[in-house]
């Protein structure tokens, strides 16, 4: 690397640093990067991106793990290099000593360009991640009337939420269309419908309008269902991707949630809670359906927690119908059993490492609790029904 280029590197790493260490200690400056920077991506490369019939995102992700191996590979051969030319050296070979240099220089040269673009993946993970993670929530942006030091709700307010969630579920599981089987269908344009359904939301809440390129499917589906992750969002292209494996039922909310990262919400309840209105206040049934199946678990497990474990309590309230819980599967078993055969690595160990991954990089963007924040969109839907509960009145709970 020579000096200039040096310097340059030097510049941009520095300047993006300082970026990092801004947003960590003003959250003024995190919002309005949201509202006036962060657009700019989503509506010029993510424009173009957003045409692409695949996911380029995935194609990157395979990229670097491809880098990443020739990473280690250069860095074996280079150890034995060192090794050889010192014996060279000792027999005093020039001709293969000039040799050795130049496949030193090249790895040399590799390991240049790899440190370029690990600048570049931190320049746009800080432009289009990291920042995010820093500025005003969803909830404290448009829930003003909340008391955010320290909400709580009594047992009762958790039954009623979770009542209505469960009510509305099975109300819905009877109204959406099925095949021969049992099994839901929809023959609509599912990533349209999605689109829609987040500009819909963005009519009542400003930071969510705008433009929204259409979630994409995953080819590899079979790897990111050993990891249990039913979509991410991948902000070097600004795409929004989903599980294609996974139970139609899921997709519709997880797209949601998925494109809710793409206008600054990086926070995984956050997202949840978006993606659960933008689905619930659409007019499409089987949108609302998936609304309210995509918080079901989080609140039934909170519930059954809250009761200390007694059956007999549980089942005192709503029972959720076996037609739902069929619905609310992650995988069909004839799914699963096409993951296991096509596993290079076994599903636990690689569950075990994404969960790992996901807990580290949560918790580096000043997620206190890493994965565990996913199950605080309980808290944000009992804040929301506070102070909306004619919503669950209606339904006559």
């Amino acid at each position: 690397m020579t000096k200039r280029s040096f310097c340059t590197y030097l510049a941009i790493f520095t300047g993006t640093a300082l970026l990092n260490v801004l947003a960590w200690n003003s959250k003024g400056f995190c919002d309005w990067y949201m509202l006036h920077i962060l657009p700019l991506w989503v509506n010029t490369y993510g424009r173009v991106t957003g045409l692409l019939p695949f996911s380029l995102g995935e194609i990157l992700l395979i990229g670097a793990c491809i880098l990443l191996l020739l990473f280690v590979l250069a860095a074996i051969v280079y150890i034995f290099l060192k090794i050889f030319e010192s014996v060279v050296r000792r027999k005093r070979e020039p001709g293969s000593n000039r040799h050795i240099q130049k496949m030193k220089g090249m790895i040399y040269g590799y390991y240049i360009g790899f440190s370029w673009i690990g600048l570049g993946i931190f320049v746009v993970m800080t432009l289009n991640c990291f920042i995010c993670y820093h500025g005003t929530s969803f909830s404290d942006r448009y829930f003003p009337e909340l008391e955010r030091q320290e909400q709580a709700y009594s047992l009762d307010d958790l039954l009623a939420v979770r009542d209505f969630v469960v009510t509305k579920c099975n109300e819905l599981s009877k109204q959406v269309e099925r095949d021969a089987d049992g099994n839901v269908v929809y023959n609509g344009d599912m990533e349209a419908m999605a689109v829609q359904c987040m500009q819909e939301l963005g009519k009542e809440y400003e930071q969510l309008s705008g433009f929204y390129p259409k979630p994409k499917k995953i080819s590899n589906s079979e790897f990111l269902s050993q990891q249990h992750m039913q979509g991410y969002f991948f902000p070097f292209t600004m795409e929004a991707n989903i599980n294609e494996i996974m139970k139609i039922m899921h997709k519709p909310a997880t797209m949601c949630h998925e494109l809710a990262h793409l206008h600054g919400f990086l926070q995984e309840d956050e997202a949840n809670l978006i993606g659960y209105l933008a689905c619930i206040n659409s007019e499409d049934v089987f949108f609302q359906y998936s609304g309210y199946l995509s918080v079901l678990n989080y609140l039934d497990n909170d519930y059954y927690r809250a009761v200390g474990g007694s059956r007999q309590d549980y089942l005192s309230h709503v029972q959720i119908l076996p037609t739902v819980r069929m619905d609310n599967q992650f995988l069909s078993e004839e799914a699963w059993e096409a993951v296991e055969r096509k596993a290079v690595i076994p599903t636990e160990t690689v569950d075990k490492i994404s969960d790992e991954i996901v807990e580290v990089t949560l918790i580096m963007n000043g997620v206190k609790d890493g994965a565990m924040s996913y199950c605080r969109v309980v808290g944000l839907l009992l804040d929301y029904y506070s102070i909306q509960p004619e919503k669950i009145q209606k339904a006559g709970l």
